[in-house]
């Protein structure tokens, strides 16, 4: 118990860390899966709109 009580602030960092982690990978899935590019623009006028993104 005297463990947990030292260390409960970098716990609760940790904590947090994690939870931000997995809510940016979460994000991250759902806008894939939702077609969304992860650059945050449109590929429909970009120079290599053929070049990135899995395009062939």
């Amino acid at each position: 118990m005297e463990w947990l009580s030292e260390n409960l602030g970098t716990i609760v960092a940790l904590i947090i860390l994690a939870a931000v982690v997995a809510w940016i990978v979460i994000s991250l899935v759902k806008d894939k899966k939702a077609g969304k590019s992860s650059c945050g623009c449109g590929c429909e006028n970009c120079a290599l709109r053929g070049k990135c993104h899995g395009a062939k």
